[in-house]
């Protein structure tokens, strides 16, 4: 009996569609997940592919991209629009879970300009690209080593920031637990924090604000 069972309503559901998180899957479980939904012909993101696993697969055509290790399997995605979305990072070794984060919002159909190398070490580099920021409704922001950026970029922009630690640095700031202590503990208000390396929980977290920002309110109930 397979192990796999695609959840097709989750997009119905939650108004996110499932994504497929390859790290620790197997080739032949992959394989078996993108033939289903093709079959279906179904759009369908996958997240954490490694190349080795990328180019062991077989069938369909995957738009892959190896710096966020992310790939697509694209059955009618969705135009790009731009709908206010933007991803800063600290550091191009930041560059990955930047790109994740962008690239499962294009899955969804949304542009997100995308600045790298924009940490607070060179501080002129984040209050430039602040001012191409000022108008977005919602910023990605990540970073690695002490998280700095979180904190200076939610006090010079209106946005809600969505910041994303990255498992970048060594000594106290290894594996990440120095930026999501600082993005936790941050006295800049407006600053949502989601798991260390989670571009993509970022991502839909900024789908879920758009949507909610584009829902008209409900009718107030009678009193």
């Amino acid at each position: 009996m397979t192990d796999i069972r695609l959840d097709w309503q989750r997009a119905a559901r939650t108004g996110v569609p499932e994504a497929v998180f390859c790290a620790g899957k197997s080739v032949g479980q992959i394989a078996e997940i993108v033939g289903e939904t093709d079959a279906a012909g179904l759009s369908l993101l996958l997240t954490r592919l490694s190349q080795e696993q990328h180019g062991a697969l077989t069938g369909p055509s995957l738009d892959y991209d190896p710096v966020s290790l992310t790939a697509m399997l694209d059955h009618g995605l969705p135009d790009l629009t731009d709908s206010g979305v933007a991803v800063v990072a600290a550091g191009t070794s930041d560059a990955p879970i930047a790109h994740e984060a962008r690239r499962t919002l294009e899955f969804s159909g949304v542009l997100a300009p995308t600045y790298v190398d924009c940490g607070v070490a060179g501080l002129w580099r984040l209050t430039e690209v602040a001012e191409h920021v000022q108008d977005r409704r919602v910023v990605i922001a990540v970073a690695g080593f002490e998280g700095a950026l979180f904190s200076v970029l939610a006090g010079l922009i209106p946005a809600p920031v969505i910041a994303v630690p990255a498992s970048v640095g060594y000594g106290v700031s290894a594996d990440g637990k120095a930026a999501l202590s600082s993005a936790l503990a941050t006295c800049a208000p407006g600053v949502t924090t989601v798991n260390i390396d989670n571009g993509y929980g970022a991502a839909t977290a900024a789908l879920k604000m758009l949507a909610a920002l584009d829902r008209p309110p409900k009718q107030e109930l009678p009193t």
